[in-house]
């Protein structure tokens, strides 16, 4: 008798390991659940969704040039609390050298920030204070606008605005 049960025992093992075999569901991280982000890293390819208009590819895997207008999503705090918009950026010597200078202001789903102007190449950042009625919904709308930006040309067929590395909401 127990030379009949051993073929089905086998038959019931087998049957079992490959079953423990197939892909097991994977949930969504947390962040993707949560809809947008209060802070986005251009080159974070979960953020490209949040990156509304004028941005460029990603390069050299950690940042993207902008045309002279860009936009981009952002999660704001709760509550319709102020904030502060961070841009993290860089004006490379080429730009500063043709350009002499680049004005840049934003506003935040229509209530315009007070512009900012750059005079040296190198790593930059636009810091504002966001009045908290500008902070309604899940996500709110921030445009920014150079004054100008380098044309394109026989090097580089795209409009050339400035290098993000990332934009904040905080």
């Amino acid at each position: 008798m127990r030379n009949a049960l051993a073929p089905t025992a086998v038959l019931l093992l087998l049957a079992a390991c490959s079953r423990s075999s197939e892909p097991t569901p994977v949930a969504a991280p947390p962040e993707q659940l949560s809809g947008p982000a209060s802070v986005v890293h251009a080159a974070d390819p979960k953020a490209a969704a949040q990156l509304l208009q004028g941005w460029h590819g990603v390069e050299q895997g950690s940042w993207r040039w902008t045309q002279k207008q860009f936009s981009v999503a952002l999660k704001p705090p709760g509550g319709g609390q102020p904030a502060t918009l961070q841009l993290k950026f860089s004006l490379p010597d080429v730009l500063i050298q043709r350009l002499q200078s680049i004005t840049l202001s934003a506003t935040v789903n229509g209530t315009p920030l007070p512009p900012q102007t750059y005079q040296q190449a190198g790593a930059q950042v636009y810091t504002q204070s966001v009045p908290g009625a500008a902070l309604v919904g899940e996500a709110v709308r921030v445009d920014f606008t150079l004054d100008k930006a380098l044309a394109p040309g026989d090097a580089d067929h795209r409009e050339l605005g400035v290098v993000v590395s990332s934009v904040s909401l905080e």
